[in-house]
């Protein structure tokens, strides 16, 4: 689809709500022969063909499909999926070593990110939920063309309380001045910290005027910051909900971290409907969570091959050792209470764990059938983005489905992920067709049979 065209198009919807109709000479891909996942099915639809029209899905069926002007792409058998979601990430963060992120500047953290973020849209994760971090102009440029990259849901910075997670100033910072100047972390917006309910309120408004899809805040201790043990709850009931009224006000959500059970109620209680991580919960936490009709955003955080490289016997590491123990724990009861959960990765100041993204994705094999896998990366996903209401960049239609209307972000896979999930660990291999937004990046379905 041109792109005056598009911008016309998501112009007209969110000034007048109205979903865009696209012109008839609007580009066609036609992909014929494939057997479908639609993000949630236990069952593939076989001997399936889907039209795109511009960057939405506009037929799907089994009877063939006739087009005189599309691009057809023969799947030739393979299966069609919806692209990946990371729930949780970093595009700032993930790829850049922690003490260079931390001596660098904004720009050097945009331009590793733009590159990092190309390459997790060729692992098949099509869209991701930045949740810390000011890539607001990343996202856009992203969105016009000018990057290739997931589309991005940006939190914008991380709001934290004196002494919380995101509180990134040095030891010697306190006793802060009323009138102390932001540090550098804060002034590019990448995390801020609010104390009392007046603060919290101006910084969730400030991060909704610079464009955030939802609010991103810390309500517990967390394992890589520097100054607060996991056990400790960040905000009071009324700061949090100040939080929770101002992204209400907006017609969006906030979603918090945190691992325990205090500060979890606590968030959940004020209204929070993502909680990130939850490593530690117990089962009265998870029942509460399903009954707010929150949702979980997990990681398959173990202390195994890929486990942070925190030093021997730091306060970081003693904390990640913690959170591991629970991983097994609170994934089992998840799943048997039906709460809804979602997958990220959380990948921070490691190039070489961001690679492993699809891995990642796998080791959720360990305690989730393949499709339950899967939603968690798509259709349950996608319901959670949906939450961001009118804030979301992407109005079109829905993503991690396919459905007729949805966003035309599909991946061909050589085999059968329902029935073999290592499949999504090698994307290289196993990826034969990326498309986002319509548009292909990357295409290897005329080398070979499936």
């Amino acid at each position: 689809m041109p792109t005056l065209y598009r911008g016309i198009c998501l112009l007209l919807t969110g000034l007048l709500g109205i979903s865009p109709t696209y012109a008839n000479d609007a580009p066609q891909t036609l992909i014929t022969n494939v057997n479908i996942f639609d993000g949630s099915s236990e069952q593939l639809q076989m001997n399936s063909n889907v039209l795109i029209q511009g960057n939405l899905i506009k037929t799907i069926s089994t009877d063939p499909i006739s087009s005189d002007s599309a691009t057809i792409i023969d799947g030739q058998g393979r299966t069609l999926m919806p692209g990946l979601i990371d729930m949780h990430w970093h595009s700032a963060y993930a790829s850049i070593p922690m003490q260079v992120g931390l001596n660098v500047d904004h720009a050097y953290h945009l331009l590793v990110g733009a590159k990092s973020n190309e390459k997790a849209l060729l692992r098949g994760f099509t869209t991701v939920r930045d949740v810390g971090g000011n890539v607001f102009s990343l996202a856009k440029l992203t969105d016009a063309g000018m990057y290739n990259g997931p589309r991005i849901f940006p939190s914008g910075p991380a709001i934290s309380q004196t002494s919380g997670h995101t509180d990134f100033r040095p030891a010697t910072a306190v006793p802060a001045e009323p009138d102390a100047p932001l540090v550098y972390m804060e002034q590019i917006g990448h995390v801020m910290v609010a104390d009392g309910v007046p603060e919290v309120l101006k910084r969730t408004r400030e991060a909704l005027r610079m464009g955030a899809t939802q609010i991103k805040i810390n309500s517990g201790g967390g394992v890589s910051s520097s100054f607060d043990p996991l056990d400790v709850s960040q905000f009071t009931d009324e700061e949090t909900q100040a939080a929770v009224d101002a992204a209400a006000d907006w017609n969006t959500y906030v979603a918090t971290h945190t691992f325990t059970d205090a500060a979890t109620q606590r968030a959940l209680n004020a209204g929070v409907m993502s909680i990130e991580h939850g490593h530690l919960l117990s089962e009265k936490t998870l029942r509460l969570i399903k009954s707010k009709g929150a949702f979980l955003s997990m990681q398959p955080i173990l202390d195994d091959e890929d486990a942070i490289p925190f030093p021997e016997g730091s306060f970081s590491r003693a904390k990640y050792i913690q959170v591991t123990k629970g991983t097994d724990h609170v994934y089992k009861l998840a799943k048997e209470l039906g709460v809804k959960t979602v997958f990220g990765t959380d990948t921070l100041f490691d190039p070489a764990l961001a690679e492993k993204q699809g891995k990642q994705l796998a080791k959720l094999k360990r305690w989730f059938s393949p499709v339950e896998v899967l939603r968690q990366a798509t259709s349950t996903a996608g319901e959670l983005l949906a939450l961001s209401g009118p804030r979301t960049p992407y109005p079109a239609g829905p993503l991690g489905v396919i459905k007729e209307g949805a966003y035309a972000d599909l991946l061909l896979v050589n085999g059968n992920p329902l029935e073999n999930i290592d499949l999504v660990a090698e994307p290289e291999k196993n990826f034969a067709l990326i498309m986002k937004d319509g548009k292909i990046y990357k295409n290897t379905t005329a080398q070979s049979g499936q």
